[in-house]
């Protein structure tokens, strides 16, 4: 006899419904191993014969944090493209090599946190690189193009499974975790959840992670627009990851509740799925859902909903399947291909602000001088991969024109450091030990990477070593030795020049002077403490601070000068090093490129009137280019980034790169960075109303290109629903190389009832056109791309009227223009006899915010700081008259009510306040008012007004 096979378990079985199967596996989990499978770090059952699976795996625009792999251009750089199927081919080359290295290493995940998709509102939020665009439709394009890059395109099976970042209105890193983004609702639906909205019907994305901050007084991890918007949106499960540290930041910084229990249940019931939290350490995330479970906050079915959610992701990505997954042998990395594809992503960044006079492109003779602190500099960013393969500008110059024709000078200040004792500092030997890259071997955390140790500390002689000197910013100063290793600090507290290059998630490698005396202190800005001598070498103490001596021996600017003099172009490259004055918890408090730069691009232009600035940055610059015959832009661009720069210079490729953003003029341009009212605050380009430096979707050509032939029709059924508009038009390239270009198709209300943007993008195409070629575009779009949020009735609303359809080559540079006319819904006066008003729903504003009603959901309305603030809600409808109205309010103050333009008509007081900020209380006054009139309500005091209700 011989023994039966045993039967395949119906979870096991790929013939089933992925329902069905989820359902067979998740019955055969115990309570205890569904619970845990709630942490980022699920363990293994090995009765099921279930692997361990972790969420998140970091590939923003490459693989990052495992060690060597192709290294794309930043997002923001990649939202420069403009080219949807582009950053589809790149998503495409990341989830390959995401396969390819999970193959030989276990750690590597297939559950993407990427890409981010919040909107790039404010130039100075510290994480401007890791987004697309301050516009949601071109946000949303590009991270519909990754997505489907990173999923892949088999039915069943995908590649990876991307999650998008971060849920929701996240534009500060300034007290992030404390911070609440008063959204209204307009705003919401109109601009933030957009972008979310529209690559989630895309079909090819598994969650989102909510954001740090707060949205309206609530705390993303709770946020009710996850089950209310979010899960809406799509029939297929979407699985909602942590961000990291955030289940506690509720209790530890937030202060949201009492205890972890209570907040990892709401975090559970909002829909949070996955906690990462406690790095690979379950324990406490695990004790406190149980301990929620034993107190009555969540029920078992609460936790079968997430694993269930889990499970969705984990069958779609073949884990149960390995002989059915088409991806499962996948070996393409670091591939000719991927290297060819980086390069053109690079290419394809790069925008050309200005160029008068024909300096660009250069003609192949020409002697130039390349200098600036980026000259030689490959950059990477928290969220980039360890290079395999690395071109800086010099590089890529030396490569295209040849190392006789290009000159060099870095521009950094040589300097010395003497102590009061008369000694300099000095930079021992350190053998044979110097090469290693932080990162290089892969580290789930790369935050915990630790400090070099193994090299000799600092000493002082009597002749010290010159160091390279770069001033960043705001007094932020790195030094490098001679030999390319920077100066950090190691746990042990000892300076020594050990870093290939600033980083780490708090960076050891920054430093600033402080007047003191007739000399200066040094401060390590990573631990705050200040350089000290000792007799074991140098280190940074808390007491007993050096007191040093720069002494320059040469300034940047000289030998900025010196190479300009002697070339026919100088190509100043400045920029920032995306770890410093600008990233993840740190944002930047101005436009201005740091005085160190200016003094170098000034030294430049001075020598030689022939000046091409490229701005390599993770975001915009306010510079003047007034006396700059050419101006160009990139992010940075990773591993081909000289070699593209140089093609570029060259004329080898046309530039073809578009702005993702406003560039402003000055930092008096901009809002606050805390104020999310796009339309209060006038803020992007869609209502932007000053002079900018560039506009949004700016972007120049070696080539020249005519717009013809416009046409617009609007469809509508009979019966109101749907429609479509359909906007066709010719582009033909009218200059004498083949060139791409970005056409841009936007549109505008007429004549709004309420404000609209000045104009809005309705979609883009880059095309590749040879001289004389011209090709017909045609755009069909959804009515619902001129659709408004109605807040007096709470819905999308297309208003009837004139449109206006505009074509060109940016937001400002319109080329064709005409009208249409479309059928819609007018807006109509709010019945606020019938249904009142919800506070946070009005039409004008100021001092005011908006708070949460109650921990769960609902908003309110409160005044900045407890003083006083306005509330405007337009087109009232009293039908034939209200006798009395009612506030529903907590804290403490008073309400006072008016008819724009006339009297206060009632005052209502809260004068006992309770403790709780959500014990809401009644209060009713008598009131007279008929017909349609502008409500305006004064908040006084620090009380929360939830709504407004109308009687008689």
């Amino acid at each position: 006899m011989t023994a039966q096979t045993p039967p395949v378990p119906p979870f096991r079985d790929p013939r089933l419904p992925i329902a069905k199967r989820i359902d067979d596996l998740l019955q055969r989990l115990t309570p205890d191993e569904r619970i845990a499978f709630l942490h980022q770090f699920a363990p293994a059952v090995d009765r099921l014969g279930v692997a361990a699976f972790r969420t998140g795996q970091e590939a923003l625009h490459g693989v990052a944090w495992m060690g060597p792999a192709t290294v794309f251009p930043q997002a923001v750089g990649l939202g420069a493209t403009w080219n949807d199927d582009l950053v589809r081919r790149v998503g495409e080359a990341v989830s390959t090599e995401v396969r390819a290295m999970r193959a030989r290493d276990d750690r590597v995940g297939l559950n993407v946190w990427s890409p981010t998709v919040n909107l790039l509102r404010h130039p100075l939020w510290g994480r401007n690189e890791e987004g697309y665009s301050e516009d949601s439709t071109l946000t949303s394009a590009i991270a519909t193009a990754y997505t489907r890059g990173l999923r892949g395109d088999h039915p069943t099976y995908w590649r990876t499974a991307p999650v998008l970042k971060h849920w929701l209105a996240h534009n500060n890193e300034t007290d992030r975790s404390e911070t609440s983004s008063s959204v209204r609702p307009r705003v919401l639906h109109e601009y933030d959840l957009r972008a979310f909205r529209s690559t989630v019907e895309a079909g090819a994305v598994a969650g989102v992670m909510p954001a740090y901050n707060l949205v309206n007084g609530r705390p993303n991890h709770v946020s009710p627009y996850l089950a209310e918007q979010l899960r809406t949106w799509t029939d297929e499960p979407l699985m909602v990851c942590s961000d990291a540290g955030a289940p506690s930041n509720l209790v530890d910084s937030e202060h949201y509740f009492d205890t972890h229990e209570e907040a990892a249940a709401a975090s559970l019931r909002a829909g949070v799925d996955s906690f990462t939290d406690h790095g690979t350490d379950s324990s406490t995330m695990i004790g406190r859902i149980r301990g929620a479970l034993d107190r009555g906050l969540l029920t078992a079915d609460d936790i079968d909903e997430a694993v269930r959610r889990q499970l969705s992701v984990r069958f779609r990505l073949g884990e149960f399947d390995p002989g059915a997954d088409p991806y499962a042998d996948i070996k393409d990395f670091d591939t000719p291909a991927h290297r060819a594809l980086a390069r053109e992503a690079a290419e394809q960044a790069i925008v050309l602000l200005k160029n008068e006079g024909g300096l660009l492109p250069l003609a192949e003779d020409t002697r130039i001088a390349v200098v600036g602190l980026l000259a030689d500099e490959c950059k990477l960013d928290w969220y980039s991969g360890t290079l395999i393969h690395r071109s800086t500008p010099l590089e890529g110059l030396y490569d295209r024109f040849g190392a006789g024709r290009v000159t060099f000078a870095e521009g950094v200040d040589r300097v010395r450091l003497r102590t009061a004792g008369g000694a300099y500092l000095a930079v021992p030997e350190s053998g044979d030990s110097a090469d290693a890259v932080r990162g290089a071997e892969g580290a789930l955390d790369p935050a915990l990477l630790a400090g070099r140790t193994d090299l000799p500390p600092l000493t002082t002689d009597a002749t010290g070593t010159e160091l390279a000197l770069v001033d960043w910013g705001e007094g932020v100063l790195t030094f490098r030795a001679p030999d390319g290793r920077y100066l950090s600090v190691a746990e042990d507290g000892r300076v020594r020049a050990a870093a290939d290059q600033p980083g780490g998630w708090v960076v050891q490698e920054t430093f600033r002077l402080e007047p003191h005396e007739n000399g200066h202190l040094l401060k390590h800005t990573g631990t705050g403490r200040y350089v000290t001598v000792a007799a074991d070498g140098v280190k940074v103490a808390d007491g007993n601070p050096e007191v040093f001596e720069l002494v320059v021996t040469q300034p940047g600017e000289e030998a900025v000068a010196e190479a300009a003099a002697g070339a026919d172009v100088v190509v100043v490259v400045a920029g920032n090093d995306p770890h410093i004055n600008g990233r993840e918890t740190e944002d930047r408090t101005t436009l201005a490129l740091p005085a160190h730069q200016e003094r170098l691009l000034r030294a430049a232009r001075a020598a030689n009137p022939n000046t091409v600035l490229v701005l390599v940055s993770a975001y915009p610059y306010a510079v003047d280019p007034a006396e700059l015959p050419a101006v160009l832009w990139t992010a940075h661009g990773g591993q081909a980034a000289g070699t593209a720069l140089a093609r570029v210079l060259a004329g080898d490729v046309s530039p073809a790169g578009r702005l993702p953003q406003t560039w402003y003029a000055s930092d008096t341009d901009l809002p606050d960075l805390l104020d999310y009212d796009v339309i209060g605050g006038r803020q992007t380009y869609l209502y932007f109303e000053g002079e900018p430096l560039f506009p949004f979707g700016h972007g120049l050509s070696y080539g020249t290109f005519a717009y013809e032939n416009l046409d617009a029709r609007v469809e509508q059924r009979d019966d109101g629903g749907g429609g479509r508009l359909t906007v066709s038009f010719t582009v033909a390239n009218t200059g004498e190389v083949t060139a791409d270009e970005v056409a841009q198709l936007y549109v505008r209300a007429v004549d709004p009832s309420v404000p609209r943007p000045r104009r809005e993008l309705a979609g883009h195409r880059r095309v590749t056109l040879a001289p004389g070629a011209a090709t017909e575009l045609t755009f069909r779009l959804p009515l619902s791309v001129l659709e408004f949020w109605d807040v007096a009735h709470g819905t999308l609303r297309l208003e009837p009227g004139s449109y206006e359809v505009l074509a060109g080559a940016s937001s400002e540079d319109i080329r064709l223009r005409t009208t249409v006319e479309v059928e819609g819904e007018p807006l109509a006066p709010r019945p606020v006899r019938e249904r009142g008003l919800n506070a946070a729903d009005f039409d004008e504003q100021r001092g005011t915010e908006i708070v949460d009603r109650t921990k769960v959901s609902g908003d309110a309305v409160t005044p900045l700081g407890g003083a006083s603030g306005e509330l405007v809600f337009n087109g009232c409808d009293f039908g034939p008259g209200v006798t009395g109205m009612s506030v529903e309010v907590a804290g403490g103050g008073s309400v006072e009510l008016s008819l724009v333009g006339g009297p206060v008509l009632a005052t209502l007081t809260l004068d006992t306040p309770a403790g709780d900020p959500y014990a809401y209380t009644t209060l009713h006054a008598a009131v007279s008012a008929a017909g349609v009139h502008d409500v305006h309500l004064a908040l006084r005091g620090p009380l929360r007004l939830a709504r407004v209700g109308f009687s008689g």
